[in-house]
């Protein structure tokens, strides 16, 4: 049963981690907007405002032309040439523009046709966004939508299996231990005593076991959450694993004794019924 559990607390902490790695890739996703240098900003303001309106929009960056200036000094700080020839334009060449991250990476296209067919104007009716990076990043973001897809799919078939190859360790064991009272059974069922006052003891006996194989394993998941913490931070960008048991013991607890009392009972009762019948 301890075995068992191990396996069900094993697969919440695999669960966590895939969310987790999920999440991180899925934020380094975005699609930027680039403005003209003569767009006023008020307009740009007004339309971020509008495009956090879209419920597939998580949020949106606005980056002012200083800032982008004060971005690019910092990225090019060891290229003189290029610093010595964006001091003699003499002016800021560069323009404003809005970093949008959607929802789930899916939903930058119907995002993108939003910039296309709504796009901020100026007073002449031309459009002040210059170009969109959607177009150079639909490549990655498509395949980043794929493999997501699949992750999760296989991350949920993984879970089904173990859970499901832990369900048939507990039953197996727990028959393999009633086995051996398979002769104490069948004389108190010659002597007249009921299937459920035979049965009672067993399936006590096995929501105990139950209930103490979660103990042990809420124990036990202590100091290894606390011992590879620092390897999973380093790995996972940040995913503390002893963090994370920490601030889900409730979870942890709730899960795993429930899923010992009902293993241990529903096991020792359907494993002891083969020894009912005579």
């Amino acid at each position: 049963m301890t075995v068992t559990l191990a396996i069900v607390g094993l697969l919440i902490f695999l669960s966590a981690i895939l969310s987790h790695t999920l999440a991180s890739i899925k934020d380094k996703v975005d699609v930027n907007v680039y403005f003209v240098t003569t767009a006023p900003e008020s307009e740009i303001v007004a339309f971020q405002r509008r495009l956090a309106e879209i419920p597939e929009v998580e949020r949106v960056t606005y980056t002012s032309r200083e800032e982008a200036l004060q971005a690019f000094r910092e990225r090019h700080k060891e290229d003189q040439l290029t610093l010595q020839a964006l001091e003699e334009l003499g002016d800021n060449p560069l323009g404003a523009s809005l970093s949008i991250k959607a929802e789930d990476p899916s939903d930058y296209a119907s995002i993108v046709e939003f910039l296309t067919n709504e796009p901020p104007t100026a007073v002449d009716g031309a459009t002040l966004i210059e170009r969109v990076n959607y177009f150079q990043n639909k490549v990655v973001i498509d395949r980043l939508t794929q493999a997501i897809d699949a992750t999760e799919r296989a991350g949920a078939l993984i879970v089904l299996l173990f859970a499901l190859a832990s369900t048939v360790i507990a039953f197996a064991t727990v028959r393999l231990a009633i086995y051996t009272a398979r002769d104490e059974i069948a004389i108190m069922r010659l002597m007249g005593a009921s299937n459920t006052f035979i049965r009672g003891p067993f399936v006590v006996a096995g929501i105990i076991a139950g209930v103490l194989a979660a103990f042990i394993v809420l124990a036990l998941f202590y100091p290894v959450a606390f011992y590879a913490s620092s390897a999973t931070a380093a790995w996972l960008g940040g995913f503390n694993l002893f963090n994370y048991y920490t601030n889900h013991f409730a979870l942890f607890f709730v899960i795993l004794v429930g899923a010992g009392f009902l293993l241990g009972g529903i096991a020792s009762y359907f494993a002891v019924r083969r020894y009912l019948r005579i």
